[in-house]
């Protein structure tokens, strides 16, 4: 069979490489010196090596440009991003394109499945409906969901090893799309309807956000208290029930925390539902940069004017070189709004934001918002006598 995956970032290029082993496999991609890249076996992501890309290369993987790869397809995986937009709404866009090609060109019955999280009853009111309407004749294809949970950095569960929700619109559906994930999933497991599966990725992370905007306000109150926040959480850790520990932080990043709940809120309003924890949590720790900022100015002599100041990691999470969504660059857009001068260091981000990644030097103050290995091996005194750890891994006495 044609397996044609839409989109190769951490998402469609895993799901590539692993249905290459049973599938001719076609990563479908605008992104054109990406293309080029995957080709010539040069990956891009974290946890997938230019060999991975070599040995799928045997098996039939190749990356396009081209959508008229999918008139051959009788698979079809949606696996673009679903952002959201400079107002934080849902951006359907990517979405509606892939959709668009699909209904196109995908000329004989496919089964189309969506990997691209978003809100319940995408693929039953947004997907068939707009692939359909695109359609120049009648083609019967299947649709089914297997929303992704792709972790980027963690070397303890992959694709291979994480349970897989799927479902289908249909008796059909279900059963294909079972039998293909069941190809390189240890587990997966069949739900009622594609609205579950699509409801049950969205409840996983906003699980998080919530628990993280609450651990970053329990912070705060430690910090008034005058006592440590990771030596409360561990006391409460020793209880062997009933309660899960999470760690203050910087805020939330990547394609999942800080997006996926305002998917579920925006449906809920749709639905007449007001979620005020969601909300609530959202608001919380979209505000931590701008707390963190007002303690270190405070303890800088309430000014940050001129002050140089220097950011350690700019990516959303440690050890790897994902910055979607970071609340780094919250971080750095608030200190440069009350006049420091701010620089930032990752060694596994070279070029974000417009800027380059910048040597480390004498500063003002230093702030680790997020603790990559490297940072472990370097004696940050040297470059400065006050730092700021958003992290809680380095020994220093100003931190969440």
């Amino acid at each position: 069979m044609q397996v044609v995956i839409i989109g190769q970032g951490y998402v469609g290029l895993n799901l590539s490489i692993m249905a290459s082993r049973n599938h001719k496999v076609v990563g479908l991609d605008i992104n054109k010196e990406l293309v080029q890249d995957l080709n010539n076996c040069i990956s891009h992501i974290e946890g997938i090596s230019d060999g991975d890309l070599r040995e799928a290369k045997k098996h039939g993987y190749d990356a396009s440009t081209s959508p008229a790869s999918l008139s051959e397809a009788d698979i079809v995986v949606i696996a673009v991003p679903t952002p959201l937009d400079s107002e934080r709404e849902p951006d359907m866009s990517f979405l509606e394109s892939a959709c668009d090609l699909i209904g196109e060109y995908c000329n004989k019955p496919a089964l189309i499945i969506n990997e691209s999280t978003s809100y319940p009853g995408t693929v039953r009111e947004f997907i068939k409906p707009l692939i359909e309407s695109k359609q120049i004749s009648q083609i019967e294809h299947l649709y089914a969901v297997a929303p992704e949970r792709v972790d980027p950095g963690n070397m303890d569960w992959n694709l291979e090893n994480t349970p897989r929700l799927v479902s289908g619109i249909g008796e059909a559906a279900t059963s294909r799309v079972i039998e293909f994930y069941s190809e390189f999933c240890r587990e997966v497991i069949e739900v009622a309807s594609p609205e579950v599966a699509e409801a049950a990725k969205l409840f996983e992370n906003t699980f998080r956000q919530v628990n993280i905007a609450l651990v970053n306000e329990f912070a705060k109150v430690t910090n008034k208290l005058g006592i440590s926040v990771y030596e409360t959480l561990n006391a409460a850790d020793t209880k062997p029930y009933g309660f899960l520990k999470f760690r203050p932080s910087l805020g939330v990043g990547g394609h999942c925390i800080p997006i996926d709940p305002s998917y579920l809120a925006d449906t809920a309003s749709k639905l007449g539902i007001e979620t005020k924890f969601i909300n609530l949590a959202n608001e919380t720790n979209l505000e931590m940069p701008n707390y963190i900022v007002s303690r270190i100015e405070s303890d800088l002599g309430k000014t940050l004017k001129n002050k140089t100041i220097l950011i350690l990691g700019v990516a959303y999470k440690p050890n790897v070189a994902d910055t979607r969504e970071t609340p780094s660059k919250l971080l750095i857009n608030e200190l440069r709004k009350r006049g420091a001068d701010v620089y930032w260091h990752d060694p596994l981000v070279e070029h974000w934001n417009g800027e380059v990644s910048s040597n480390l030097e004498e500063v003002d103050a230093i702030i680790i918002a997020q603790m990559h290995d490297q940072f472990l091996k370097v004696k940050l005194e040297t470059y400065s006598e006050y730092i700021f750890d958003c992290t809680g891994t380095y020994a220093t006495p100003n931190s969440l």
